[in-house]
């Protein structure tokens, strides 16, 4: 058996051919001799040499992505010397991402050879792109760099057959999932190995197309041999990879050399044909004498100076060579110069001709444009050029210094008063003791008197004041300035502006007035002209003039008149100067600021004179004496009186159902009859609620001692809840049902309320929480009331207090199977009705987030898409602060709503609110564009925490071939929208 065992493994071609490598070789153990690795490659060097991830380091792939993707950026970028074993983090050109590298080489002070180590693939990197890693991130590479077996490069290769065998290799093993039959291993870990795609071997493939060759053994060694190269210059230069050492070889000529070049044209071929020496063979073009070989008896001399004599002759039709292309080009030279004389000779003579054909209308010609020119002055001269020289300012100023608004003398006074009256407010609304409450209410009525005295003067005096018909005047002059110089400039009041634009316009004034003159002179002069003219050719007239006295002052007058009119034209038509236009832009803003003083001015005169008007108004209603609550408290005994019937129609309906013979419509009667009283009861809710509000806006405005006056209509409760605290609702007055299927963290229950379907809330509360349930409730409830429907939130309808047990309930309409998560388990959203609930949800966060209120739990249960077009938010519980609302860990399918920063125990914010929109927006949008879900999520925000998690995204997906191009794409769709929000309409 043991000499079979070794007969077979001497019958092994591979076996045997793998126990004679040495040297630089470290062959594996027989126990991983021909192991098999599953690996997907990533990078190609040469047509026998790739690099490969292995199949079951995926997952560390992803994980060391992440975590790159969380330090590099805010890591700090290398220093000084870098050490070519160390690890660092490169930010990839392509995609902008970071990856682990080690440096190869220093090509300069800022930049450096460096290699992706878990991908293989090389790039120059400026040192700002290359910054520190901790440690936990020091550890080995991803990638393996492999060698096919039994390959190598054949020597003397073309670099294009190079590129083509490295191109091939791709083809077959990019990220394609291979199998590598491991061979050895290099001592630099370079593993050589068999691999094989399917059925296919692809060291064969390569082979097949005379990429590469079989490494070629000698009788002594059986070894292959491999130059060694510097990996910098394999990438700097791009020529083949190197191939690996198999072995020392024994006789050092035994190979093949590279085919070299001499003089750029002669080409020896040099072979080892013995260990006797060397036979070097001349192509037979060079060689005019003829062959010459070992038999041979010519002298070494003679073949010396032949071969000189084919040097000097190579040389010489080189020079000829090159004497004769410089011929060729000075010949074409010339042609070309003969050519540009003869179209410049024929260019001359066009020129002249039509100088000649000038010359015989000049006269006209210069006569027809002079009197165009003078019409377009005569045009320029009709219309108002005023705006260039600054009248209608200057017309501004006038208005503004002549019938200027002033203070009203009753109005320092009446502010006065007014303060001393707003204080003595204050004191009785902060007074918790009635009998100082009293005195403070008594000193309020006496300056109250008073302001009501200051009050009548003020208002008799604006009176007489023509307010609007100012203003009106102020906004029609603010209009029209603005609509000739637009936007203003920002700026105190000075005089020296209004100094400098005076001195300015006097100036433009003077030499617009010289221009003019000068014009007019130089015109007449031409009319006196033609009119000496015209009697220098009346045959009848006898006086004798000569030509000289007549014709010679013609040219002299043209040029004066031509000089004066374009000046004009010029003064007139020519855009303004950088000076001229400053000067006037200064003017127009103190102008404009002027006019917006007085404007407010005016405005807080009406606004006082408004407020006077409602203060008398109510004074006359109520002076020395309090407003009336009594209307109040006979809806409280309506109220109470209901509620007692009520009840009793309850009880009276229990009674008659547990009785043995009860009368159905008996029962039927006393139902109707509860319904009506339950009506009753929530109509006088509203009531009551209308009632409050009414002394909620005296208590505001004028009676702030109303709460301390009637502590027992429970005022100061309603106002600190926003209005939505009610005490006259009871949980036992509902005809409620349990909503045991909602009912899982606390209890609810659906009614109907005014034919509205409501759901009632409960929370467990005790004397520490009742407040802040009450206090959150409320700053909710405030943010929907000021816009409302508009505001994007589920409204609060009534917040009451069990008298009986330690629970707050609230009343909500209850929308049925209306949340997300209904709706898309059932009729999925389309991607129109998608953008339109999502909008509504970005509007209702805003609402929050503009009352500095953090939702902390938005989630597909707790948004709401009313008729599948309006989205809404909903309200969250109450009894917690925003930190415990946050900590919940909420899911949506594959993602997680809690935001980075709140992962790394960061407080809640409106950027972790923004986060989980994002991500319910993407889910949402998950059938439909991607690209519209980026671009309203970046309309509303452009949230770093949406940055960071579409980041996270596209960096899991772009291992994926089909979405790589797509990760790069949005990726920089993102980085555009950061950059200029403004882009996305």
């Amino acid at each position: 058996m043991a000499q079979r065992r070794a007969r077979k493994r001497s019958a092994d071609p591979e076996r045997s051919l793998r126990t004679r490598f040495s040297g630089i070789v470290q062959m594996d153990e027989d126990m991983h001799y021909n192991k098999v690795e599953d690996v997907v490659g990533s990078h190609v060097e040469d047509a026998v040499t790739f690099w490969a991830q292995s199949i079951s380091r995926n997952k560390d792939i992803m994980k060391i992505g992440c975590s790159l993707s969380e330090v590099c950026p805010h890591a700090n970028s290398v220093f000084g010397n870098l050490d070519p074993k160390k690890i660092y983090g490169g930010l990839f050109s392509e995609d902008k991402c970071w990856y682990r590298c080690k440096v190869l080489k220093i090509i300069s002070d800022e930049k450096c050879l460096v290699r992706y180590i878990d991908y293989g693939n090389t790039e120059i990197l400026n040192r700002s792109d290359i910054v520190e890693i901790p440690l936990d991130l020091q550890f080995s590479s991803v990638a393996k760099k492999y060698r096919l077996w039994g390959l190598q490069i054949p020597s003397g290769q073309e670099v294009t057959q190079f590129d083509q065998g490295r191109t091939f290799l791709g083809s077959l093993i990019f990220e394609k999932e291979i199998k590598m039959r491991i061979k050895a291993t290099y001592q630099d870990g370079t593993v050589i190995a068999q691999a094989e795609y399917g059925s296919v071997d692809i060291g064969e493939e390569v082979a097949k197309k005379g990429f590469a060759e079989k490494c070629k053994l000698t009788s002594s060694t059986n070894t292959c041999e491999e130059k060694k190269s510097d990996p910098g210059q394999l990438v700097l230069r791009n020529l083949k990879s190197p191939i690996p050492s198999w072995g020392h070889r024994s006789n050092q000529s035994a190979f093949t050399r590279p085919k070299g070049r001499l003089s750029g044209r002669m080409t020896l071929d040099l072979k080892n044909e013995n260990d006797a020496g060397n036979h070097v063979t001349f192509p037979k073009e060079n060689l005019a004498v003829g062959d010459f070989n070992l038999g041979s008896n010519v002298s070494l001399a003679k073949i010396k100076q032949d071969q000189k004599l084919i040097e000097e002759n190579e040389r010489l039709k080189t020079e000829k060579e090159v004497l004769l292309e410089s011929y060729k080009v000075l010949e074409s030279k010339v042609e070309q110069t003969a050519q540009e004389l003869q179209q410049e000779k024929a260019t001359t003579m066009d020129l002249t001709k039509h100088l000649e054909s000038i010359l015989k209308t000049h006269v006209g010609t210069r006569m027809e444009n002079l009197a165009a020119k003078v019409e377009i002055l005569k045009e320029i001269r009709r219309v108002n050029i005023s705006v260039r020289f600054g009248n209608d300012l200057s017309d501004a100023m006038q208005v503004l210094d002549e019938e200027c608004f002033t203070t009203p003398a009753s109005l320092p006074e009446l502010e006065r008063i007014w303060a001393e009256y707003s204080l003595a407010q204050e004191n009785i609304q902060t007074c918790e003791n009635v009998s100082e409450g009293n005195i403070l209410i008594a000193k309020r009525n006496e300056v109250q008197q008073k302001l009501n005295m200051a009050v009548e003067v003020f208002i008799l005096e604006v009176d007489e004041l023509p307010l609007n018909k100012r203003l009106k005047t102020l906004q029609d002059l603010s209009t029209s300035l603005e609509a000739v110089y637009g936007q203003a400039k920002e700026g105190t009041n000075s005089e020296e502006t209004l100094k400098k634009f005076y001195d300015w316009k006097c100036d433009k004034r003077e030499e617009f007035t010289n221009v003019r003159s000068e014009t007019e002179v130089s015109l007449q002069r031409l009319v006196a002209w033609f009119q000496n003219t015209v009697k220098a050719f009346d045959l009848s007239v006898e006086e004798s003039r000569t030509s000289e006295d007549t014709i010679s002052s013609l040219d002299e007058i043209l040029e004066k008149t031509e000089s004066s009119v374009c000046k004009e034209l010029e003064i007139s038509l020519v855009e303004q100067g950088d000076a001229d236009k400053e000067i006037i832009l200064n003017t127009y803003s103190q102008v404009l600021q002027k006019i917006r003083s007085e404007e407010r001015l005016i405005a807080a005169i009406q606004s006082k004179y408004e407020d006077s008007i409602e203060f008398k108004k109510q004074i006359i209603e109520c002076l020395n004496k309090n407003p009336n609550v009594d209307h109040l408290l006979s809806i409280k005994k309506t109220l109470k009186n209901l509620k007692a019937r009520l009840r009793w129609k309850l009880v009276e309906k229990n009674n008659l159902e547990e009785s043995d013979d009860y009368d159905g419509s008996e029962i039927e009667k006393i139902k109707q009859e509860i319904a009506q009283l339950r009506n009753s009861v929530f109509q006088e809710i509203y009531r009551e609620r209308e009632e409050y509000e009414k002394l909620n806006s005296l208590v505001q405005k004028w009676f702030p001692e109303l709460p301390l006056l009637y502590p027992e209509i429970g005022l100061l409760k309603y106002m600190n809840s926003g209005g939505l605290l009610t005490m006259s609702l009871e949980r036992d007055l509902l005809d409620a049902e349990p909503m045991k299927e909602l009912s899982s963290k606390r209890p609810l229950v659906c009614s109907e309320v005014n034919g509205q379907i409501i759901l009632l809330k409960g929370y467990s509360v005790d004397v520490d929480t009742e407040a802040r349930v009450i206090q959150r409730a409320a700053a909710y409830h405030r943010a929907w009331r000021k816009a409302k429907e508009e505001s994007g939130l589920l409204p609060l309808i009534f917040l009451f207090l069990c008298k009986s047990d330690p629970m707050a309930y609230l009343m909500v309409p209850y929308y049925p199977r209306a949340n997300l998560s209904a709706v898309q388990a059932s009729v999925p959203l389309t991607s129109e009705e998608a953008l339109k609930v999502m909008k509504g949800v970005a509007q209702g966060l805003h609402t929050l987030h503009k009352a500095d209120i953090i939702h902390g739990s938005l989630h597909q249960n707790n948004v709401f898409a009313l008729n599948r077009e309006q989205g809404i938010v909903g309200d969250f519980d109450f009894t917690k602060s925003v930190s415990q609302r946050a900590s919940v860990n909420m899911v949506i399918g594959d993602l997680s709503l809690i935001s980075p920063e709140l992962k790394m125990g960061k407080p809640a914010s409106p950027s972790s609110d923004l986060y989980a929109y994002g991500c319910l927006l993407l889910w949402n949008m998950k059938s439909s564009r991607f690209d519209c879900a980026v671009g309203l999520v970046f309309c509303y925000i452009g949230n770093l925490s949406i940055l960071i998690f579409f980041n996270s995204f596209l960096f899991k997906i772009r291992n994926l071939k089909q979405m790589k191009m797509e990760s790069q794409k949005w990726i920089s769709f993102i980085w555009i929208i950061m950059s200029n929000p403004s882009s996305i309409a």
